[in-house]
């Protein structure tokens, strides 16, 4: 299985996380596109833990519910392995080399690169264009990940009949995603975006420009410190530990005493996240940050994060404006939104 996948349409961006799965399909529409089917299905804690498949099972079954209540019927899937269980490189060959010379010439490159043997990795690439840095040479996007990561996922697809016909990377997903905002938000190509993704238990700063990720890294951070605050603090079952993310209001006291330090804890994880940012050498300014994932809906974060921080801050929505099928639950669509870059990075895979 190559980690860029063949590609088809339509097909089934499915986000497989430590929360949920996600599960986008979509339609053309004219320029744009229309979401067709849409599910979101929870999966237990435990079943995934830092982004490692620990319950091959467990995840079958929430695929299996979030394609049911989804109405699709479709049997190809776009799925995706996580930033830091993939190895990636950009290298320069020979412009001049053919077309067919690209594989063997990657494979050679991927001995000196990857520190694992080749037959114990999925490994694949994708022709990136010209170099900026030298006239005669082309840049290769080299990608690998170690076989069980990829197989885990495939296995999980493969009991219920469905074929992964992609298997992408998170942070490329996200960036695949985000084409959307830009365009959208007027944003140019060129400029230097921040995308700080808070999952449940690890958060992602990925720093964008000209549709590509240029920088990218994982912190131990997560909307289940959050969660295990709130089931200490108010002895509450982890099932109802959720109630700010549907709206409703929370115990006495909640929102200066456990909500906020949280929101200030996220503003100390994304300052440090630049920081690590700063000394790379990707590093160029960034003026706007989004924030995506499951914790970016909660109210007054942004802003928040926008005053302490001085930074310009958005909500990451690659669903805003979009065409809706009327089989489509728009207000958990909408709750949702900036949980579902990655689903919708992969649905679009079904276009290229």
């Amino acid at each position: 299985m190559k980690l860029f996948g063949t590609r088809s349409t339509p097909v089934m961006g499915l986000d497989i996380g430590s929360s949920g799965v996600r599960l986008l399909q979509l339609s053309r529409h004219g320029s744009s596109y229309r979401i067709d089917h849409f599910a979101i299905e929870p999966l237990p804690q435990g079943v995934i833990v830092e982004k490692s498949v620990q319950d091959i099972e467990a995840i079958s079954d929430a695929i299996q519910s979030a394609v049911r209540n989804s109405g699709s019927d479709s049997k190809c899937c776009a799925v995706a392995v996580s930033g830091s269980a993939v190895f990636t490189k950009t290298i320069s060959l020979q412009s001049n080399l053919a077309e067919a010379d690209y594989e063997s010439q990657v494979q050679i490159e991927a001995n000196q690169y990857i520190p694992y043997p080749l037959d114990e990795v999925s490994l694949d690439f994708e022709v990136l264009g010209p170099s900026p840095r030298n006239a005669d040479m082309v840049d290769i996007l080299l990608a690998a990940s170690k076989n069980e990561n990829v197989e885990a996922r495939q296995d999980a697809l493969e009991s219920l009949g469905l074929k992964a016909k992609v298997v992408d990377v998170e942070s490329f997903a996200i960036a695949n995603a985000f084409e959307l905002i830009r365009e959208r938000d007027g944003i140019r190509s060129t400029e230097t975006i921040g995308v700080f993704d808070i999952g449940y238990d690890l958060s992602t700063l990925l720093i964008l420009r000209n549709g590509r990720v240029i920088y990218t890294r994982d912190h131990p951070f997560g909307g289940k410190q959050l969660f295990e605050e709130i089931t200490r603090r108010y002895d509450m079952p982890p099932e109802q530990a959720d109630f700010f993310m549907r709206g409703e209001p929370g115990p006495e006291n909640f929102d200066d005493e456990v909500l906020e330090p949280f929101m200030l804890n996220v503003v100390h994880q994304i300052s440090r996240a630049l920081q690590f940012y700063s000394s790379s050498a990707e590093f160029s300014n960034i003026r706007t940050i989004y924030l995506a994932g499951s914790m970016a809906n909660i109210k007054g974060l942004s802003g928040i994060v926008e005053q302490e921080l001085g930074v310009k801050t958005g909500i990451a929505d690659p669903v805003s404006g979009l065409e809706l099928a009327p089989s489509v639950a728009v207000t958990a669509l909408t709750r949702n939104a900036p949980n579902l870059m990655v689903a919708m990075g992969l649905a679009l895979r079904g276009f290229d």
